[in-house]
């Protein structure tokens, strides 16, 4: 009988460690899986980068309805030529322009220098990479070319950088742009939200379907790799491997999104 006891205790403490450590990991499972299905309410999980499908996934759970969120748009700008927007969210003080940016180590520029420099390794690697700044307001003028109507909306400049750099020394930044680490996406959303007039939208729907063409644009891979070789051409040499790993022309998939339209 004791070493029944025993025994029934021994398999009791074993089913308690396992629960213990089982538990956690089948919630996270659940976790990932709600993250996922939420995730494909706005965008397919090939499209963008880790870093943007993070935003999007923050920007859902802060309450921005999926219909208002565009991920990763393909604007043409001029035959074969297109400018890659991360993301795009309408609301009602104007449109949001995200640039969103994975980097390690220190960053180091002026809103007003062409390059920035990324610093590793304590100052043994530096790489550049093209000003942020200068990028997303080059996104917002092609967007205002498009529509008449944008003349009269505003547009904010929200430039994000998700890992664990630091901005080292990185000064005169514009006032009308949002330069943050990823933790800082909440506070900046509200500041917005809440601090500017509502804003007049003369036709949203000419809007949608702006946004909605320049989001399934890049379902085509002709337009992908015509943008990365664009890319190239034009990206410091020493930063090819930025421009690789942020725009992947991913394998086809059989699952596409159908474009939504909606009202905000």
């Amino acid at each position: 009988m004791p070493l029944f006891i025993d025994f029934i205790l021994a398999v009791g403490l074993i089913l308690a460690v396992i629960g213990l450590f089982l538990v956690p990991y089948l919630h996270y499972l659940e976790q990932l899986k709600k993250d996922r299905e939420l995730l494909l309410t706005v965008t397919n999980l090939h499209r963008g980068t880790d870093s943007e499908r993070k935003l999007v996934l923050r920007l859902l759970k802060l309450g921005i309805p999926a219909k208002t969120i565009f991920h990763d748009l393909y604007l043409e700008t001029s035959y074969k030529r297109f400018a890659q927007i991360d993301l795009v969210v309408p609301t009602k003080v104007g449109i949001i322009v995200f640039e969103v940016k994975e980097y390690s180590g220190w960053i180091f520029g002026s809103g007003h220098q062409k390059e920035w420099t990324q610093i590793l390794a304590f100052g043994k690697q530096k790489f550049r990479l093209y000003n942020p700044v200068i990028q997303n307001k080059k996104h917002i003028e092609r967007l205002r070319l498009k529509l008449p109507q944008f003349a009269n909306v505003p547009f904010f400049s929200v430039v994000v950088f998700y890992g664990s750099c630091e901005f080292k020394n990185v000064t005169q930044i514009p006032q009308d742009v949002f330069l943050i680490k990823a933790w800082d996406v909440a506070s900046i959303l509200d500041q917005i939200l809440t601090g500017n007039p509502l804003a007049h939208y003369e036709n949203k729907w000419e809007i949608v379907q702006l946004l909605a063409q320049a989001t399934s644009n890049g379902d085509n891979l002709d337009v992908r790799w015509q943008h990365i070789q664009n890319l190239r051409a034009i990206e410091p040499v020493d930063n090819q491997r930025n421009v690789s790993n942020e725009y992947i022309v991913p394998f086809p998939s059989i699952w596409r999104l159908k474009p939504k339209f909606w009202r905000f």
